[in-house]
């Protein structure tokens, strides 16, 4: 084709370097972000269960308080449900779907509010107890700190959602150490787009706050494990803690969602739902106190089978519980890290009766798998595994029963766990996505080539009668002065403009009054193109904008020569041929068994 030289697998961004600097300036801040909130988990773990000022990193599972640790989790449940109400009711939740929902409906714009609030409150509720990890929090932080940043310059819209996601990925490779997983995070649930001005800042971003880490965290896996390469029978056990996986996810996410409708039925301010759901987290950690917490040393030693299987059951069952009632009572939390102990937990219990590999497998196996499942982001799910782990020989496991709890919550649930809390606000959100049938083709692919032209010198009045009388064969003709292009004009536009000359109300009553030529028509009209090798989106895109039927095509901008038109109309082919690729069935060959001529 003439421009094939011209075209590109990935369009170009001029300030792509410009938003990447941006980007790697707030994946440093979101690092530094997660060591402050992390630091005030510690410090409100050690003020409530053992009261002293301290940053040390204690489990609340060591207390000594005996029942009053009941009421810990409910005092830090109505602190938390004050500064929502009296603060900002943004905080609540765990930070994801609030996330998106900034992102798909707010412009990307978050308030300083909730740069604050969000990880004190979360320190808070963690702090005294509550069920959640630290990456919700700090998801919700980063990507607010990335949005100021963002609201400070002049930027699109898509280029702050692009920074605020780039410090919400950078804030989960602070936590957890997995930039990989951190940038797929962005791609499968955040960023609603594959493209290199988006992907690549926030790859930056994450590599920022990998290296920035070691400054604050150190070095080295989350969660360090070896086990044994998997034998055949282990593909078995794969597509059984697939299963299992995905039905605890499915169970979970119902179970979560059912529990909010009900604190929402309640006689009471929505206040105080966090205190009173943290009553039942207190009454759960009384029970078993390894279940209050972020939890990442039990969740070590479910990986590395230091907890017996009873012990591992209780776990299940109580973490579950409290972590539905506080995440439904509107508190602020995370659910990553509650989902890897509820994984590795059912991985210990089933474990040992799994054919295939060692039982120090499933609970890795059937933590990324719960994961995935929940989060609907398989990839996420199974790199981040790796990441925690850096096991190289559970990456086959982690695949295949990640994908098969995966196949299953698709098949069952309507929405993850992330989508129907905005679902519920009013908002759906199609999580598939694909390349548009009208950025695969161009311009010249559907455009007419074969178009008759006027002269420019043409006046209002004999172009009315001579192209668009009965006789008329197109809807609207390009203008051409001297081999240049001005414009396109059709009927309405010659009518208007014959109205307007002889002030005439009835546009039968002006009669051939207008002398006008058609050049002095598009001299008052700004010009606007399309060249044969622009994708059909942006020139649907260009359409929309200006309010045009169609646009005359041309082979550059400088010279304006005429090569073709392209309406509206020729815009939807490209849609037609992609209704054929996914809804035409045909069959090109047809398997005929052969069989030996018999022989008499």
């Amino acid at each position: 084709m003439q421009h094939d030289t011209h075209k590109r697998d990935f369009s170009t961004n001029a300030r792509l370097p410009g938003i990447s600097a941006l980007a790697a300036g707030i994946g440093a801040l979101s690092t530094f972000a997660a060591f402050v909130l992390l630091n005030l988990i510690h410090l409100f773990t050690n003020l409530f269960f053992f009261g002293s000022f301290s940053f040390a990193d204690r489990s609340p599972a060591l207390n000594t308080l005996g029942a009053w640790v009941i009421v810990i989790p409910a005092v830090g449940g109505l602190i938390v449900g004050l500064m929502a109400r009296y603060g900002s009711d943004k905080i609540r939740g765990h930070g994801i779907p609030e996330a998106i929902e900034a992102i798909l409906f707010g412009k990307s714009r978050m308030s300083p509010k909730v740069a604050i609030l969000k990880p004190l409150s979360s320190g808070i509720v963690i702090g005294s107890g509550g069920p959640f990890g630290a990456e919700g929090p700090i998801i919700m932080t980063g990507g607010a700190l990335g949005s100021l940043i963002a609201q400070c310059v002049k930027v699109t819209s898509a280029e702050r959602k692009t920074l605020l996601v780039a410090g919400a990925a950078a804030g989960m490779t602070a936590v957890f150490g997995t930039p990989v997983a951190a940038v797929l995070l962005a791609v499968e649930l955040l960023l609603f787009e594959w493209r290199p001005r988006s992907f690549l800042p926030v790859a930056l971003a994450c590599a920022v706050a990998g290296f920035a880490r070691a400054a604050f965290f150190g070095t080295g896996p989350l969660f360090p494990l070896v086990t044994a390469a998997p034998d055949a029978w282990s593909l078995v056990s794969c597509v059984i803690a697939g299963l299992l996986s995905g039905a605890l996810a499915t169970g979970l996410s119902t179970a979560l969602y059912k529990t909010e409708d009900l604190f929402g039925k309640l006689p009471v301010h929505w206040m105080w739902w966090p205190a009173l759901g943290g009553i039942v987290v207190g009454i759960g950690g009384f029970i078993e106190p390894r279940a209050l917490g972020v939890g990442y040393d039990v969740i070590g030693d479910l990986l590395h089978q230091h907890i017996a299987i009873q012990v591992a059951l209780a776990i299940l069952i109580v973490k579950a519980v409290i972590w539905v009632v506080a995440l439904g009572s509107g508190t602020s939390g995370g659910v990553l890290a509650p989902l890897l102990m509820l994984g590795a937990g059912l991985g210990v219990v089933f474990g040992h009766v799994l054919p295939g590999s060692e039982p120090a497998l499933w609970p890795l196996v059937c933590m990324a798998a719960t994961l995935g499942a929940t989060l609907g982001a398989p990839l996420t799910a199974i790199v981040f595994a790796f990441g925690l782990t850096h096991d190289s020989n559970a990456l086959l496991p982690l695949l295949a029963a990640t994908l098969v709890a995966h196949g299953f919550a698709t098949v069952v649930m309507k929405r993850s766990i992330m989508t129907e809390k905005i679902a519920r606000r009013g908002y759906h959100i199609y999580r598939e996505y694909g390349v548009d049938p009208l950025e695969r083709h161009y311009v010249e692919e559907v455009m007419t080539r074969t178009v008759d032209a006027l002269d420019a010198q043409l006046t209002v009045r004999d172009a009315l009668a001579g192209w668009f009388g009965t006789t008329q064969t197109r809807r609207a003709y390009p203008v051409v002065e001297d081999g240049a292009v001005l414009g396109v004009v059709d009927r309405a536009m010659l009518e208007r403009v014959r109205a307007a000359e002889t002030g005439a109300e009835d546009k039968a009553e002006a009669g051939n009054a207008s002398s006008q030529t058609l050049a002095d028509v598009l001299h008052t009209h700004s010009a606007v193109f399309a060249l044969a090798d622009e994708t059909c989106r942006l020139v649907a895109t260009r359409l929309a904008v200006h309010g045009l039927e169609r646009l005359a095509v041309v082979t550059d901008m400088d010279s304006r020569h005429l090569v073709g038109i392209v309406s509206r109309s020729d815009l939807v082919k490209p849609s037609i041929a992609h209704f054929e690729e996914e809804h035409k069935k045909e069959r090109f060959r047809r398997l005929r068994p052969r069989f030996g001529k018999r022989h008499s």
